[in-house]
């Protein structure tokens, strides 16, 4: 019983973390349809960020407002990724291949910058709530408990934000039909900066969850990017739903096969169920072939 607790709390719990980044991944896809291999970087320097604002060393600020400024420096770092790296491309035949290269670029600069502002030695953020909790009569990190509720009302949230206003229905407008959209008058670009913007405030969220658990390191945000691309081909990127299903299966899946074959050959597994996943259905498992945002 204790290790069936285990499996689901830590399936939940990456399961939350993978969702927030492949959901970020899927919005600028559906919006300028490019991936966005800066994505694990954002995390990266979200969690730094928010440990130089908290940290006494540094600010001393406390946690919750230091994730609020940290957070709105990653919107505008996301906004500043599309305005240097995506929009000069945007209507150019080769964008895809042009963009997966000047993100990776950027990735690459960032994480090196990281590294000699921060140093290589091993940081950790103060957990959201400290201390233990009581589930069914296993304990549980408070922290851990805290993102597996929050996570799936921050992801409704975004849901709402994209149906139930102006904004996020003219986002979605934008990534259904980009020529209507500019000749019903809608700012196209301003659509573009959103979307990133709003990309990075999602993973630096998850950066700064998994720095309040696990130590932080320059190189932290590789790993969540590979798996958030592994869940967006998984589940498809023509919605929202795919992904955030495909990131919750994908973590009890590991979780399982870690328990019962190991950690190292769990990523060997993985990737063959990924390899056949696009051999059999190479838009996604969870969703159909069009490119949209609900």
């Amino acid at each position: 019983m204790n290790a069936a607790f285990e499996i689901v709390i830590s399936g939940l719990f990456s399961g939350s973390l993978y969702a927030m980044m492949a959901v970020g991944l899927a919005l600028i896809w559906t919006t300028i349809g490019v991936f966005n291999f800066g994505q694990g970087v954002f995390a990266t320097l979200c969690a730094y960020i928010t440990w130089q604002l908290v940290d006494a060393a540094g600010f001393g600020l406390p946690l919750f407002v230091s994730i609020i400024l940290a957070l709105a420096v990653m919107a505008v770092i996301g906004w500043l990724f599309q305005l240097a790296l995506v929009r000069p491309f945007i209507g150019q035949p080769n964008i895809v291949l042009t963009v997966v290269i000047t993100t990776l670029a950027a990735f690459t600069i960032l994480e090196n910058v990281t590294l000699l502002t921060w140093g290589p030695r091993p940081k950790q953020l103060p957990p959201l709530i400290p201390g233990n909790a009581d589930v069914l009569g296993f304990g549980i990190a408070a922290h851990q408990l805290t993102i597996i509720v929050i996570t799936p009302l921050i992801l409704a949230a975004v849901w709402l934000f994209l149906n139930r206003t102006r904004t996020g229905l003219a986002l979605r407008a934008v990534s259904q039909n980009e020529d209507a959209s500019l000749l019903a008058g809608l700012n196209v670009p301003m659509m573009y900066a959103l979307a990133f913007a709003l990309s990075a405030v999602l993973a630096g969220l998850a950066g700064v969850f998994f720095g309040g658990l696990k130590f932080m390191s320059p190189t932290m945000g590789t790993e969540p990017l590979v798996k958030a691309l592994v869940v967006v081909i998984f589940g498809g990127v023509a919605n929202l739903t795919g992904p955030i299903l495909a990131a919750y299966l994908i973590a009890f899946f590991e979780a399982v096969a870690t328990y019962f074959i190991g950690f190292y050959w769990t990523p060997a597994l993985l990737f063959l169920v990924l390899i056949v996943t696009l051999m059999v259905r190479p838009e996604g498992l969870l969703t159909g072939r069009s490119r949209r945002l609900t």
